[in-house]
């Protein structure tokens, strides 16, 4: 890096992020602390490009996913953890993205229609990598759906740091994907080689 300060953009998939953390409740009765994950990528820019920490600086950070509509929250008890991790997102300048979820029936099933969230999550990575110039774009995200939005952001000469962490041996990140990034941490194997890094990213549920 030239000028030896880095700008990193993080765009976090929340279905994903999501995926994470119900992950670490029910194994470990844990939950991820944004604060301590997002220092964590500022520590790794800073030692795989060489400048120091207080110089990679994260300018932009975005949260995208959908939610029910405030009465189905509040039928389904989620208004109080809703607005929980909203108050995290707040509290460390995450700018949040909202679609409203649906649930459509057929028969006796219902289904969670999210619609246009992937769609908005690439929109807006890209918009913002165009008009900020972010040297290192961090994608948490595993969908392949995002691996399209990976290579346009290399094409702008961002690097792209895919941030994964598979909660399962049945969960796995796109190949695609991966192949697309420039770099890829998967968090799952980091912690197996070092064992206090859980600890390090993680506080009780």
């Amino acid at each position: 890096m030239e000028n030896k300060q880095i700008s990193i953009g993080v765009f976090i998939d929340g279905g994903y992020y999501a995926k994470i953390d119900e992950g670490l409740k029910k194994n470990l009765s844990l939950q991820v602390n944004l604060s301590s994950l997002l220092a964590y990528l500022r520590r790794q820019v800073s030692a795989k490009y060489q400048v120091p920490y207080e110089d990679c600086q994260i300018t932009e950070n975005h949260y995208f996913r959908g939610r029910y509509r405030v009465y189905d929250a509040n039928n389904k008890h989620l208004l109080y953890s809703e607005r929980k991790f909203e108050d995290a997102l707040i509290e460390n300048d995450v700018i949040f993205h909202y679609k409203h979820l649906r649930e459509v029936k057929k028969g006796s099933e219902v289904t969670i229609v999210e619609k246009g969230i992937d769609t908005w999550y690439a929109l807006e990575t890209y918009e913002l990598t165009l008009l900020r110039k972010f040297e290192v774009v961090v994608l948490i995200t595993g969908d392949a759906d995002h691996e399209m939005i990976a290579r346009k952001l290399k094409a702008l000469k961002s690097r792209v740091l895919l941030l994964t962490w598979n909660m399962s041996e049945q969960s796995s990140t796109s190949r695609f994907l991966k192949e697309e990034a420039n770099w890829h941490i998967e968090l799952g194997d980091e912690c197996a080689k070092d064992k206090t890094l859980l600890d390090k990213l993680c506080e009780k549920a």
